[in-house]
């Protein structure tokens, strides 16, 4: 099984790459399922019903989130719906929506970190052992941890080592050199990186981010629309659909560029 994770998609140049690459990605490496980032489609900051759409238009088939998708209120109604949909499994049971679900045999379950994140949430650890503890024994299992520090995802990765099929970091936009397959047989990378503006700071327009350290002073910090070339962040995973565990783990990150547009 040929499984696809995509990086946070940033705002409509993230969108216009997404729906571009993944329909050759998927003939290119033959894919059985395609999971992205959605939280900063809408804008930069948040998912709508419409960016959502437009994606699975493209091909993704389960779109996973983090702290940014409450940001569009709009999209509220959605995650309780049958759409696949996830927020992060551990904010609390009254949040609308769900953070696991399955599709095309394999199970994505989002969590979200804690350190420098918002606080009000479970712990990821406790609560990927009480959503691994409802699936079967042999579920083909692989998550989308969203979080702020490199330490945290790690930690992810060695404690469901041997458990799930892959744990993928996001949250950063900077894509990690550090794809492998752990002892256990779980595929990891440290973070997935961005589908988002290259000519940019993490998906933004510059100055507005240098002003704001160079004064401190809060500024807007609007998606880098303008930027020709938007980068491809994400890897594909080999999985073993006898075992559920990873056999291979690759980066694959390309280019597309905009000009004209």
């Amino acid at each position: 099984m040929n499984l696809l994770m995509i990086g946070d998609v940033i705002g409509k140049p993230g969108r216009k790459a997404v729906a571009a690459l993944v329909p050759e990605l998927r003939r290119e490496l033959a894919l059985d399922l395609v999971v992205a980032n959605g939280e900063n489609s809408a804008a930069g900051r948040g998912l709508t019903e419409s960016t959502a759409r437009q994606l699975f238009d493209a091909g993704v088939d389960v779109i996973t989130s983090g702290n940014h998708i409450w940001d569009q209120k709009e999209v509220m109604p959605l995650l309780d719906q049958e759409t696949a949909i996830l927020r992060p499994y551990n904010y609390p049971p009254a949040a609308p929506g769900r953070g696991i679900l399955t599709q095309k045999g394999v199970t994505v379950l989002n969590l979200q970190g804690r350190t420098f994140m918002p606080h009000d949430i479970d712990c990821p650890f406790r609560a990927a052992d009480a959503a691994l503890s409802e699936l079967p024994q042999r579920a083909t299992i692989v998550v989308d941890m969203h979080g702020e520090t490199t330490s945290e995802k790690q930690a992810m990765g060695r404690y469901l080592d041997g458990r799930v099929a892959a744990v993928v970091g996001t949250h950063t936009h900077v894509p990690t050199a550090d794809t492998w397959v752990l002892p256990g047989g779980t595929a990891f990378v440290t973070d997935l990186g961005m589908v988002g503006p290259k000519e940019s700071i993490i998906g933004n327009e510059i100055e507005p981010v240098l002003q704001r350290f160079l004064t401190g002073i809060p500024h807007r910090m609007p998606v880098a629309d303008r930027s020709p070339t938007v980068q491809f962040n994400a890897v594909l995973v080999e999985i073993d659909e006898v075992t559920g565990h990873a056999r291979s783990i690759r980066r694959v990150d390309r280019e597309y560029r905009i000009d004209g547009e």
